[in-house]
């Protein structure tokens, strides 16, 4: 059975792809592939406040587009405890918001990706390691034709470094320690950060509850 994911980033099918891996969906082997022609698509807002209601709006948005097929849509980001729970919803936008809340200039030669882990360990500064406990939370919403059928949410714990380490892995993930590996998620091999990650705990949650969703 097809699961067509809402996405064009390359780290979040990868991640994805790699929890259907075995699983069953309705007694089907599960399949995950990038929703066709999902590049073309006018993005939506992004606008709500919790993960799980962006990840529903972006769910009912793009099935509503590809209607009959399964499509699969997911919110996630990085929360830090003693930011109290920043940057949330608002990850893949942390460094833009730092910029305009400190008003500072943005380095436009640097990523989207070191220019965000550059805003976190701005807020971070002074703050000892010891006291950065993170998560990275995940919600997935599958949807059909505009409504969703079912929800699931996946996360792991670790903690925020005072340097990047690792060239593995995308986002956050050369800060975010896995305190029980002593790695960052940037720096385990692969095999590990798939089997870990939060979007793939979300996906197993997912094809494993009650199978009537999907009929």
């Amino acid at each position: 059975m097809h699961l067509y994911i809402a996405t064009t980033n390359p780290g979040k099918l990868r991640d994805l792809a790699y929890a259907a891996e075995g699983h069953l969906l309705n007694g089907t082997k599960a399949c995950i592939e990038p929703l066709p022609g999902a590049a073309a698509i006018p993005a939506p807002p992004e606008d709500e406040l919790t993960f799980e209601d962006n990840a529903r709006a972006k769910a009912i948005y793009y099935s509503r587009r590809a209607r009959g097929v399964l499509v699969l849509a997911d919110d996630s980001g990085l929360e830090v405890a003693c930011l109290g729970n920043a940057p949330g919803v608002r990850s893949a936008r942390y460094a833009e918001d730092q910029a305009q809340a400190q008003n500072f200039p943005l380095e436009p030669a640097s990523t989207l990706d070191e220019r965000n882990n550059a805003a976190l360990l701005r807020a971070l500064d002074g703050i000892p390691e010891a006291c950065r406990q993170a998560r990275y939370r995940c919600v997935l919403a599958l949807a059909r034709s505009g409504e969703v059928l079912t929800t699931a949410e996946g996360m792991v714990e670790g903690r925020i470094l005072t340097a990047v380490r690792g060239a593995g892995g995308f986002g956050y993930d050369p800060l975010f320690l896995l305190v029980e590996y002593g790695q960052t998620m940037a720096e385990v091999d692969p095999g590990t950060r798939l089997a870990v990650s939060h979007r793939g705990r979300a996906l197993r949650a997912l094809l494993e509850q009650s199978v009537e969703a999907f009929r």
